[in-house]
């Protein structure tokens, strides 16, 4: 596992705190950062994977919107849970989005996920959310987090397995899906 060290910013609103690592920043979604986040959200190849199901956003305004949405449902999440922007920590660039959500349908769980545009695949920034957004789950007394794969998603898989999560095995408890879920626990990180 990586040690890199993780930086919280707590916000005085209440908003998710920025999570900054190495190479990257997780902030608060801004209606700013619609027409960044479009490529991401409006690609197919990102689309398709998304759990819960989600369509590709057409264009800047149903970008806005979903953003929106995300920040209503933010203020009403407990801290560790959130939605973040991800940027590039070195030029501001929106790469993509992360989550870290409460699982349906008994909101017991906590899912660890991210979307990045498909020119960022490949580079570890996956890698270096999980790590990020599971160091801050468990500062605040969570002792394990889920990520809930698609079976035919190899690359989200890969990258579950890269962290350290152990696979749990398959299920359609969640999203009326079936999904293959894995594990990481507060001992498998450090």
């Amino acid at each position: 596992m990586t040690s890199e060290p993780l930086q919280v910013e707590q916000p005085v609103d209440s908003t998710a705190p920025t999570l900054v690592t190495e190479r990257l920043q997780l902030r608060a979604w801004s209606l700013d950062d619609a027409p960044a986040a479009l490529p991401v959200y409006g690609d197919a190849n990102v689309a398709r994977w998304l759990s819960p199901a989600m369509d590709q956003v057409p264009d800047v305004a149903a970008m806005r919107l979903l953003i929106q949405m995300w920040t209503a449902e933010d203020a009403r999440l407990a801290p560790p849970a959130g939605r973040w922007t991800v940027a590039l920590r070195e030029t501001g660039e929106v790469i993509g989005g992360a989550v870290l959500l409460p699982l349906p349908p008994g909101n017991e769980d906590l899912e660890i996920g991210w979307q990045l545009h498909p020119a960022q695949w490949g580079k570890g920034y996956a890698t270096e959310i999980t790590h990020a957004l599971a160091k801050w789950a468990f500062s605040q007394d969570i002792d394990e987090v889920f990520a809930v794969v698609r079976p035919r998603n190899e690359r989200a898989a890969a990258v579950a397995h890269k962290t350290g999560m152990q696979w749990v095995g398959e299920t359609e408890k969640y999203y009326g899906l079936t999904l293959q879920v894995f594990r990481l626990r507060k001992a498998d990180l450090t």
